[in-house]
């Protein structure tokens, strides 16, 4: 093992990516005494979904992403889901200011950088969707910095490679908000890492598969624990330990775990595993003409996270562009997955869920076939949509990460649902991460539940290291103007955004 494995530590990650890592930071630094074992199956963190070539990098804060507000049938704008992802992601930039502050970041800009997001919408019903939205968020101070504009001029100039050799006369507009950031996961998850490692009562074990987790009763003190079977994947030596908390931040592969630990809460889930494609240019000229995420409006059926989008990126300290995604079918849960994972998964607990999920979804079903019968051509054909003058030798093809839709029965029928949700079981001594976007960018607002569902007895005695680690803890930032803009300005500063 690369480092000495504890027998009995008070807490086991399983996986090591961007949501164990938020998660270690926080509890750590809630109590430095903790005793914590992380299990990794691959050879180095962030290897998944946090990776930065695995992911789009925005700073998921509901600027610009359409899915997040939706028309009442009186024709209005909900927008109180972007309000929740919008403050989340403030709790991500407080708990990340503040581990600036305690030395684990060295360097904030080696991962987040100021970036500006913008829709981008054509069709005199997207844009009557568009303006509506944009006259309903900035009237809230949570998003009063949103520009809108339907002049294709002012257009180009915030989007000029968008804007270039575009039809005349075409019915488009746009709304821009200039503190959106483009954020590598996988570096942060790395500086993380990296710092988990050198603290006394932290071991991180890579290339050490977590095989099956079973109830051992009640320790000392009548705390449930749990017994973690472990596979070192080079060796093949198989050996168990004794957690008195278990954190599934493992991605695809946490649904598996947790149905074979027979945990009562995981009955009737299942997942519904979707690939992508992108493509990105390393054209320096390009990419230093094109500086913001611009999304788009979704295909019908399409998830969310297949929203078109055109975007600057900045990985390993080097700009690039990316378009996509394009959406795909895979059976695989993980990028480094198995063929038979979805297969595997059906149970006669939650084969009726996937079958509704199947029938009310054909829009979906539809989508995703198309998307993976798609040729080289039209997926060109779709960049060239948004940006009409792109040149095909100028991109290539990356593979993104995969993503695991959760599955679960809602009033008697399967329902596929979109989003991360935490799932905690009764005892409060394991905690689950399901789900896709917004994912890595809501990272701390994870962490923060876990913390809440199931150390709730702690909390008194942490409040105050809480409230230090975020300054908005007990506080609603949606409600409390004065507070939301204080935040900001704190934490943008720190952060160099």
């Amino acid at each position: 093992m690369s480092q000495t494995c504890q027998e009995r530590p008070d807490i086991v990650l399983i996986g090591a990516g961007v949501m164990s890592a938020s998660f270690a930071a926080l509890i750590r630094s809630l109590d430095p005494s903790l005793t914590i074992s992380v299990f990794e199956a691959l050879d180095s963190c962030a290897k998944e979904s946090s990776e930065a070539w695995n992911n789009a990098g925005t700073g998921h804060a509901a600027y610009c992403e359409l899915n997040y507000t939706t028309r009442r049938p009186d024709g209005s704008i909900d927008m109180a889901k972007a309000l929740d992802v919008n403050t989340e992601f403030d709790l991500s930039r407080q708990l990340w200011a503040h581990l600036v502050e305690k030395g684990w970041i060295t360097d904030p800009s080696s991962f987040i950088r100021r970036c500006p997001h913008m829709s981008f919408v054509r069709g005199e019903e997207n844009v009557a969707f568009l303006r509506a939205r944009y006259e309903t968020m900035v009237r809230h101070h949570c998003f009063d910095t949103m520009a809108y504009s339907e002049d294709a001029a002012q257009i180009a100039e915030w989007a000029p490679l968008m804007m270039a050799r575009r039809r005349p006369g075409e019915t488009l507009a746009a709304t821009r908000v200039e503190q959106g950031t483009d954020v590598d996961f996988g570096t942060l998850t790395r500086t993380l890492f990296n710092n988990l490692r050198n603290e006394p009562g932290i071991d991180v074990h890579y290339r050490h598969k977590v095989t099956a987790l079973d109830r051992e009763g009640r320790g000392t003190g009548g705390n449930p624990r749990w017994r973690v079977s472990v596979q070192n994947t080079e060796t093949g030596e198989t050996r168990t330990v004794s957690a008195g908390f278990v954190f599934v931040g493992a991605g695809g592969a946490a649904l598996e775990l947790l149905k074979g630990a027979d945990l009562p809460e995981a009955h009737g889930y299942a997942g519904f595993p979707v690939s992508g494609l992108f493509l990105h240019a390393d054209n320096l000229d390009l990419c230093q003409r094109h500086t913001a995420k611009v999304y788009g409006k979704a295909a019908v059926g399409s998830p969310p996270m297949s929203v078109p989008h055109l975007d600057t990126r900045i990985i390993g300290g080097r700009p690039y562009l990316l378009f996509g995604p394009y959406a795909g079918f895979t059976t695989k849960f993980l990028k480094s997955g198995r063929w038979t994972d979805l297969p595997r998964s059906i149970t006669t607990d939650n084969a009726r869920a996937m079958f509704d999920v199947m029938v009310d979804n054909r829009d979906l079903v539809r989508y995703l076939i198309g998307q993976v019968l798609q040729k080289p051509s039209s997926r060109f054909a779709a960049l060239q949509d948004f940006y009409p003058s792109a040149r095909q030798h100028d991109w290539r093809v990356a593979v993104a990460g995969q993503r695991v839709q959760i599955i679960k029965r809602e009033n008697g029928r399967g329902t596929l649902k979109f989003g991360t949700e935490v799932l905690s079981t009764q005892d409060h001594s394991l905690a689950a991460v399901l789900g896709a976007s917004p994912g890595a960018s809501i990272a701390a607002s994870v962490a923060l539940k876990v913390v809440q569902q199931n150390f709730a007895s702690r909390l008194p005695e942490w409040r105050t290291r809480l409230e230090a680690i975020i300054p908005s803890y007990g506080l609603d930032l949606r409600k409390d103007e004065s507070a939301c803009r204080r935040i900001r300005e704190q934490t943008g500063r720190v952060l160099g955004i």
